[in-house]
């Protein structure tokens, strides 16, 4: 799985809502105390953190992003006297983020959706694009099929992936959390973790297959004059 650390943001040229700050949160912050740090502090880490912790958001969750957001940074106030070093900010808030949706997940989901390996293991993208052919003469097969999608079909084929899988491939290929860290956030065994990511590549490149020929991102292998 290649997608660029900024590969799922919001669409170009949309702006961050300001639901996301909003001013309710700010109202409620108002009567809530801090350790050692200061209300100016903590909404000048937000407002420089924001745009990351909305993109976490939206690749974590098709809608309701913003409430997320919302949420997370709530917490992040009540429990900003925690935090020990400034330059760690915006990790403390993207793992509180990440703590809001595990905790929101729980509550609509009384069962996991796990995929048996058996599922995936006759799925090759790599073969499956030498079988295909969809770019004819090209010596960089993988980099023109990664080529077709932009951020947003990149975000579309994530949230076509059950919230097991689909959470730790961004939290360990586009956020850069280890792979412990993400066991500790999900409150998941390490070795259940590893073996998500492994599916969750294996689930991603068939999603990508399948949405690239649904939407016609490229051409069939048997479509030549």
């Amino acid at each position: 799985m290649h997608p660029s650390d900024d590969a799922i943001h919001s669409a170009p040229g949309t702006s961050i809502p300001r639901k996301a700050m909003g001013t309710a949160p700010s109202e409620r912050m108002s009567g809530i105390a801090t350790r050692d740090r200061t209300k100016e502090a903590f909404e000048d880490l937000a407002r420089n953190e924001l745009p990351g912790l909305y993109s976490l958001a939206r690749r974590l969750v098709r809608d309701g992003a913003e409430d997320l957001v919302q949420e997370a940074l709530l917490q992040g106030y009540r429990g900003f006297g925690t935090l020990k070093t400034d330059a760690a900010g915006g990790r403390w808030l993207k793992t509180i983020l990440v703590n809001v949706f595990r905790d929101q997940l729980r509550k609509r989901a009384r069962s996991v959706e796990e995929v048996a390996a058996g599922d995936l293991d006759d799925f090759s993208l790599y073969r499956t694009l030498i079988d295909e052919d969809p770019f004819p003469y090209s010596d960089s097969l993988h980099t023109d099929f990664l080529g077709t999608f932009d951020r947003e079909d990149l975000r579309e084929v994530l949230l076509r992936l059950p919230d097991i899988y689909r959470a730790p491939l961004v939290l360990r290929y586009m956020e850069g959390f280890s792979t412990k860290e993400i066991a500790r956030q999900l409150e998941a065994p390490l070795g259940t973790i590893l073996a998500r990511l492994h599916r969750g590549r294996n689930l991603f490149e068939k999603a990508m297959w399948s949405y690239a020929r649904e939407s016609n991102l490229i051409r069939r292998g048997d479509d030549d004059g």
